[in-house]
């Protein structure tokens, strides 16, 4: 059986094919990765500086979003590398997942994530739906189908589907585009930084390179706050 291909691209223009194949694989598409320039990640190579910062909250610590989509195979290809950089994260950084919105099946899937935020099912959900797109071939690319896998998991099957409708997950949605807009994203997977930083696999030149990179900016926004 061929792996089901994702109903929307993945972002919202098309990547050089190279550049894909590097981004999924962990192949450095820069001569020299982020660990090997000299001083560090380059501004405008390895990473972006917004034009306009988003305003943050003064909590003491540093936030770092990741943008991504359930159909996205690089985002999947992603997530071994993030859950093990999440289990080392230091006790003044917070992480948080933002799915992207770019087209009607990415916001879709924006509701079945903010539905089982609310339902604090996330983390018994987050990753086998992920496993079930893109190693089971399964499309989860409507509410019967979603609402039937998640029952199969233990989730209540009713509940979710009214949550997925429900005021709450539709402010989620509507935050969660107006931050993806902040932060100018055009693609996923991406990691947005404190508010005034963004970078991806395809920027750091690879997979493992995007924690270097986010480490750097970390260290970056710890300095003012």
């Amino acid at each position: 059986m061929k792996p089901a291909r994702p109903s929307a691209p993945v972002t919202r223009r098309d990547f050089h094919s190279l550049g894909i194949a590097a981004a999924a694989s962990g192949v450095g598409l820069l001569g020299a990765g982020p660990a090997q320039a000299q001083g560090g990640p380059v501004e405008g190579t390895h990473y972006q500086r917004l034009a306009k910062p988003i305003p943050m909250a003064t909590t003491g610590k540093v936030e770092v979003v990741e943008f991504f989509w359930y159909g996205c195979p690089h985002c999947f290809a992603l997530e071994p590398a993030l859950e093990q950089w999440l289990t080392k994260l230091p006790p003044d950084v917070n992480f948080r997942r933002v799915p992207a919105g770019f087209t009607p099946q990415y916001e879709f899937h924006q509701k079945v994530f903010y539905a089982l935020e609310a339902m604090g099912q996330l983390g018994n959900v987050h990753r086998k739906l992920f496993n079930a797109i893109h190693q089971e071939h399964k499309r989860m690319s409507t509410e019967a189908e979603v609402t039937a896998f998640v029952a199969g998991l233990g989730v209540d099957g009713a509940k979710f589907a009214e949550t997925m409708k429900s005021f709450s997950v539709i402010g989620k949605v509507r935050q969660a585009r107006q931050l993806a807009d902040a932060y100018a994203i055009d693609g996923v997977p991406t990691l947005g930084v404190q508010g005034r930083w963004r970078t991806s696999a395809s920027m750091a030149g690879g997979v493992d390179k995007t924690f270097v990179v986010a480490d750097y900016l970390i260290a970056q926004a710890r300095k003012s706050l």
